[in-house]
């Protein structure tokens, strides 16, 4: 039996799953109770403190994202041609991914099961940073949605209430971020699969040699 002496680095350590991308493998930074913005810490893979949270609006969903994954040029070239507008490039981080589930999960740094059900095509200072929205696997309530479009139109509303305005100032409207468009499965797991080979340009060949 082998056994692993160190914690796998939650980017490039843990796996994506065998059925991506009709289930993928999250990694679960916040909860919805969070008052403080959390992201991993791409050197040491620790999660670490981003921010506070500099006002009330909350984010109604599990946040992370996918391993294995990396937004640049093959996501840039699909958000440019699925909304029509000029993208400068992708974010530089791994895909992003809300995962909706009727249990209240209180801590973040875990790993779950997610089902991708569409997202959000987001656009934030000429950056593409799709939103994946997913369903927890097995979740009761939520679980067996195969579609964006079977949601609550109010959660859907809120979550994209949420990435539009957190960053604000009172009183403020952020135009530099945009949601051009709410897209279903198909489109997520496109979004998913290029992402992958993104990261696969940039990070595999260095990973295989230990640079």
């Amino acid at each position: 039996m082998s056994v692993r002496l160190f914690k796998p680095h939650p980017w490039h350590g843990i796996p994506l799953g065998k059925n991506c991308p009709n289930i993928v493998t999250a990694y679960i930074e916040m909860v919805p109770a969070d008052t403080v913005k959390y992201e991993i810490d791409k050197e040491t893979g620790y999660r670490k403190v981003d921010r506070p949270q500099k006002f009330s609006n909350y984010l109604p969903a599990l946040y992370g994202f996918v391993p294995q994954t990396f937004c640049d040029e093959k996501v840039r070239e699909f958000a440019q041609l699925k909304s029509g507008k000029t993208v400068l490039k992708g974010d530089g981080d791994p895909l992003d991914i809300c995962v909706i589930t009727e249990r209240n999960i209180t801590s973040g740094d875990i790993i779950l099961e997610a089902i991708p059900i569409g997202g959000f095509r987001m656009i934030d200072n000429g950056e593409a940073d799709d939103k994946i929205i997913a369903v927890l696997k097995q979740d009761e309530i939520y679980g067996q949605l195969k579609s964006v479009e079977d949601c609550p139109v109010t959660l859907i509303n809120r979550l994209k209430h949420y990435f539009l305005t957190y960053k604000n100032m009172p009183g403020q409207e952020n135009k530099a971020v945009e949601i051009t468009h709410t897209y279903g499965a198909d489109e997520a797991h496109e979004v998913i699969l290029r992402s992958m080979e993104d990261y696969n340009m940039r990070f595999k060949s260095h990973l295989e040699i230990g640079v």
